[in-house]
């Protein structure tokens, strides 16, 4: 979070700015970026409600630019601004999806968070993060290397932005249920499932000063657990990972920061691993060669065959 320079605050005329641009303030002045401020429209003019925004905000000692731009849908422009100005936070503010246009398309902030190599803060709430409740959302049942450094990242951020806001840090993790046919004796019992969830925790514990009293390792499916907790403890923000799966596997898998954006009740931070990012970085870049888009079209996270 120290490292940002540069963040992208997604505007729309239509709604109040106070609650996004609170949030862009207390980050701008934390960590001393500048604010790019940017509405998505192709019709309407907003050049007056940019200069009023932009105007305001100078006046408060921000360092701020705005513009209007369109670039066929609003994430497909939220990404060419992010990687134009190279910002390394996307702030956008959330309004809940349509369910019966959620089972027909994809929502646009459910693409934002899948594409965006950035991290993405989804504004939800007004609720103020000074001395407030953050938690960070781990899957330490996936222990290989990229997991590895994504819940270090996580829980990282969530710490910088704890002692920033002079908030408190909880950690939690969701385990399966007991699998009676498992070979492995420790996922047959549910004391044991969560024994080795609390020993995989260890690490992260002891890194960024967790106690046990501020651990949540519990029973269920993540995408349920997480506003669950998050509810219990009146969490200000919540930040979780995200693996960008498309395709065939998203649809019957689901990505859990996608599944539980309308029903968690706080701000949202979204991560990606690093390989993930790098690869939609390239995604976002201008076309390439053939042969560089032959060879992009080789990833396993290959966007180009996913019907958006």
């Amino acid at each position: 979070m120290h490292t940002i320079r540069n963040t992208l605050v997604v505007m729309d005329s239509q709604q109040p700015e106070d609650l996004i641009l609170n949030r862009a303030r207390m980050i701008a002045s934390a960590t001393q970026s500048h604010l790019h401020l940017l509405v998505c429209d192709k019709r309407l003019k907003h050049s007056s409600y940019l200069d009023d925004m932009r105007g305001a905000l100078a006046k408060e000692g921000f360092s701020v630019s705005a513009q209007q731009a369109w670039h066929e849908s609003p994430y497909k422009t939220i990404i060419a601004a992010q990687q134009a100005e190279g910002c390394g936070l996307v702030i956008k503010q959330h309004l809940p999806d349509n369910p019966l246009a959620k089972t027909l398309l994809t929502p646009e902030d459910w693409k934002l968070l899948r594409y965006c190599p950035s991290p993405v803060l989804i504004v939800k709430t007004a609720m103020p993060w000074t001395g407030g409740t953050i938690l960070t959302a781990v899957d330490v049942g996936n222990d290989d290397i990229g997991h590895r450094v994504l819940h270090a990242g996580i829980v990282s951020h969530g710490y910088d932005i704890a002692q920033l806001a002079g908030g408190t840090l909880h950690m939690m993790s969701a385990h399966p249920y007991p699998m009676l046919g498992s070979h492995d004796p420790v996922f047959q019992l549910k004391e044991s499932i969560e024994d080795f969830y609390r020993t995989q925790c260890k690490t992260l514990q002891s890194e960024f000063n967790i106690d046990d009293e501020h651990l949540h390792i519990e029973e269920g499916s993540a995408d349920l657990l997480i506003p669950q907790i998050a509810h219990r403890l009146s969490a200000a923000l919540t930040v979780i990972g995200n693996v960008a799966r498309t395709g065939l596997s998203g649809v019957l898998i689901g990505n859990t920061a996608e599944m539980i954006l309308d029903t968690l009740e706080s701000d949202v931070l979204v991560l990606k691993p690093d390989d993930i990012i790098t690869h939609l970085e390239e995604l976002a870049a201008p076309a390439q060669s053939p042969t560089a888009q032959a060879a992009l079209a080789t990833w396993p996270y290959n966007h180009h065959n996913h019907k958006l």
